[in-house]
């Protein structure tokens, strides 16, 4: 018993060091670079190494407190630790201390080292927040903090123009889906009068299917801001003005990755049209991004889109998974589509994060030059990134027994089953996301230098080649559920395992599309300072680049033909009726009142007299009937 308390104590632990770290270096630290970043450090290596504690432990629970209350609205903040929280507070750990090792070596010179290592922490606290909440409403709270967090860390280098530019496009991106998100919080406590994760499991299916249908989609516009599914993904790509560091924590494994956690955590809440919905945007998110990845010549930008074909992977799997009804009649998502969603997360976040600090290890030893076609040979140049690098491509593009390739296989399988349509789109989407790695890690790494930069390249020191070779071993391993003793069972035990035939034709499927997507790279891409697709079919490229373009030219001809047009109407109407003839006018006729008021009392006696006779003849017209009202 002694010991079960001792594991629970830890857990307040866990959410309040970040935030205590990131006080002191909001406080204290902002000039003393190196404590800061030491301090940082340490916080997140006590949070891996406690989430990894914890999570073996066994340990399960949940318990909360009464924070506010209105007559009968009572808002609650609360713990809620059971399998799929220890799983993503592993993976928040995990990628978190490997992200600060390395920021360690990248950002060494930086001047704004210290804020830099404050927002890291204060992600760290916001992100373990949406992990550990027990309820919705408290998520919604963190998720903001994430959101605040994340602005300021693609903001980092804010003399910068375009981070400036992309930390605001960021931020005001994710506030459309969270407007959603709150209705859908606000709608949901109406219909069922608790937004508490287990109390909403245990009502079962009470209520209309327009409030059953709504709730949930209207919660999904949170995932799909954060998630950047469409058509909110705009923000993401132009994230990558942040640091690299960055990039890998928020954009790879940890706040993207919180819409599909949080679509896990309301999956009660689940019926079919909902399901279709999501399964639909998942899949058209995959495969648009990847169909914008290959014509991208920024390392970073390859990896950006390549990481919302993933996430467009993974709430297609959420979608994909259907619906039954228990032995009390409520029905529910079978846990196949929130495993498999889960279980490719998970693998997503060890490769993704290796190849973002991949890429950050390459920019830093190419003197921060970024574009693909002015690198190449860096496989002699930076050996340890490359064969990092190689493996975490390995993983993406599903080569057997590698991470990727079991958390790939249990999403194709599912849509195999459920939905062929979508097993076709998502199939075509893994032959472009092999074509596009492929192509990245050709042109980069391969053939000779073709350029100053690359031909002066060079290994970046422990800091930054350390935590490249811990998530490239996890990169290998961590597809074998096995290695994850109790702790995650209930997340992965039930994702259906293919069988007779669908095994065969999945692990074929698999393994045809990795070698046709990385044949046709390694055929068309000859090291070149040129684009060989652009050159070869000029009419498919110009086409792919007018479609990543598409979304971004419609939002600003809204904005500046429509929004702003129909402001300034506002505005003109604003200050012609409220403020020029309700306000104004209001005050205009109490001055004239007032005027009028000071007119009878002059203090002179002449005109005393004359207001008197002039009352005297009103009242005379009146009682004569010479004046009637």
């Amino acid at each position: 018993m002694e010991t079960t308390v001792n594991h629970i104590v830890v857990v307040p632990y866990i959410l309040m060091e970040p935030l205590i770290a990131a006080a002191l270096i909001a406080l204290f630290l902002r000039r003393r670079h190196n404590i800061a970043a030491v301090i940082s450090v340490l916080a997140a290596a006590l949070i891996c190494f406690r989430a990894l504690k914890l999570a073996f432990t066994g340990l399960r629970f949940e318990g909360g407190f009464e924070w506010l209350r209105l007559g009968d609205f009572a808002l609650s903040l609360g713990v809620k630790y059971d399998d799929l929280a220890a799983l993503m507070l592993v993976i928040v750990g995990v990628v978190g201390l490997c992200v600060h090792v390395f920021s360690l070596g990248y950002l060494s010179h930086d001047h704004a080292k210290a804020r830099y290592f404050g927002g890291l922490s204060m992600f760290m606290f916001s992100m373990i927040g949406i992990v550990l909440a027990d309820n919705i409403f408290m998520m919604f709270i963190f998720w903001e903090l994430v959101g605040f967090s994340s602005y300021l860390l693609i903001g980092h280098w804010h003399e910068k123009q375009s981070a400036s530019d992309a930390a605001k496009k960021a931020f005001i991106t994710n506030r459309v889906g969270d407007f959603g998100f709150l209705l859908g919080i606000i709608w949901c406590y109406y219909a069922n009068g608790t937004v508490n994760f287990t109390e909403l499991a245990a009502l079962g299916d009470k209520h209309a299917l327009v409030f059953s249908t709504a709730i949930p989609l209207l919660l999904f516009c949170g995932a799909v801001g954060k998630s950047a599914q469409l058509p909110l993904q705009v923000w993401l790509p132009d994230a990558m003005e942040g640091p690299t560091p960055v990039s890998a924590l928020i954009h790879a494994a940890t706040m993207v990755a919180a819409g599909v956690y949080m679509l896990c955590r309301i999956n009660v809440l689940m019926v079919p049209q909902a399901l279709n919905v999501i399964m639909w945007t998942g899949t058209v998110t995959a495969i648009y991004a990847a169909l914008c990845a290959v014509t991208q010549r920024d390392i970073k930008k390859v990896l950006a889109y390549s990481t919302l074909s993933q996430l467009g992977y993974m709430v297609a799997a959420f979608g994909l998974g259907s619906l039954a009804t228990d032995q009390e009649g409520r029905t529910m998502v079978v846990a196949a589509g929130v495993g498999a969603a889960m279980f490719h997360l998970t693998t997503h976040a060890f490769f993704k994060a290796l190849m973002f600090l991949g890429s950050g290890s390459v920019i830093h030893g190419c003197h921060h030059e970024q574009d693909i076609f002015k690198m190449g040979g860096l496989a002699k140049k930076m050996p340890l990134t490359f064969a990092t690098f190689t493996i975490g491509v390995a993983a993406i593009i599903g080569m057997p027994f590698l991470a990727g390739f079991f958390s790939k296989d249990a999403i194709l399988y599912l849509a195999y089953a459920n939905n062929r349509a979508v097993f076709a789109v998502l199939v075509f989407t893994a032959v472009l996301t092999s074509f596009y790695m492929v192509r990245l890690w050709k042109l980069t790494f391969l053939g000779t230098p073709r350029s100053e930069a690359s031909e002066h390249a060079h290994e970046g020191g422990l800091t930054l080649t350390a935590p490249l070779v811990l998530l490239a071993v996890l990169s290998v391993i961590g597809g074998y559920t096995g290695i994850y003793p109790k702790v995650f069972n209930g997340v992965f035990e039930l994702i259906p395992e293919a069988h007779g035939s669908a095994h065969t034709v999945i692990f074929a499927t698999s393994l045809v599309v990795m070698l046709v997507g990385s044949g046709l790279a390694l055929t068309l891409y000859n090291p070149a300072v040129t684009d060989s697709l652009e050159q070869k079919s000029p009419g498919l490229f110009a086409a792919l680049v007018a479609l990543k373009n598409s979304f971004d030219r419609v939002y600003d001809y809204y904005v500046a033909k429509i929004q702003q047009r129909f402001a300034m109407l506002l505005n003109f109407l604003e200050q012609i009726f409220l403020a020029g003839v309700i306000i104004r006018g209001l005050a205009g006729l109490v001055g004239l009142v007032g005027l009028g008021a000071r007119a009878l009392h002059v203090g002179n006696l002449n005109a005393y007299v004359y207001w008197f006779l002039f009352g005297a003849v009103l009242l005379w017209a009146y009682a004569t009937g010479a004046l009637a009202f």
